[in-house]
């Protein structure tokens, strides 16, 4: 399945039987990051949290 990141717009291919796949297929309101921009927002809401 070819999914596109919401923020960079990086296209990838990931794995039909993958829940996460399944989940993007029958529930189009979920939206797909790749890993970069995940694990970006990961550690920028980790210093946030830790700046309160």
């Amino acid at each position: 399945m070819r999914v596109k990141c919401v923020l960079c717009d990086k296209i990838e291919k990931i794995s039909d039987e993958l829940p996460l796949a399944k989940r993007l297929r029958n529930r189009p309101i979920h939206t797909y990051m790749c890993n970069e921009c995940y694990d970006r927002i990961k550690v920028k809401t980790e210093q946030r949290r830790q700046s309160q």
